[in-house]
């Protein structure tokens, strides 16, 4: 049997999805908040998936393609994490983790790419 390496970006996006499912539990339960709830589920949790969905890109450039809009769901999960700590929804503290850990996923995503890239096009 093939030993898989351990994948800290794929745990760490997991872990982070998690959280957001949680957060977004507590906006519908507790806050009775239901858009932006639903927005930030759907940016927050498509991180992880996509990064999965890499692990069996057809080539590199399908790869760099998944990990690319992964990023870009990172970035958008930043933006939402954002307008629910200015508008009351999310206090200081939870909001500086998770932000913490969403611009860890967005740092790590791009290496990932930069990576990928120079050994696509490297002579």
């Amino acid at each position: 049997m093939i030993k898989k390496r351990p994948n800290p970006l794929k745990e760490k996006s997991f872990t982070f999805a998690i959280k957001i499912v949680r957060l977004s539990q507590d906006l519908v339960s507790k806050k009775k908040e239901y858009v932006l709830s639903k927005q930030i589920l759907r940016s927050g949790t498509a991180i992880g998936a996509l990064i999965r969905e890499g692990e069996f890109a057809a080539s590199k450039a399908d790869f760099i393609n998944k990990y690319t809009v992964s990023l870009k769901e990172a970035n958008e999960t930043d933006y939402w994490l954002m307008l629910l700590k200015d508008t009351g929804y999310l206090c200081n503290d939870d909001f500086t983790k998770l932000q913490e850990q969403c611009k860890e996923l967005i740092s790590m995503l791009v290496s990932s790419i930069k990576t990928v890239k120079k050994s696509l096009y490297k002579k």
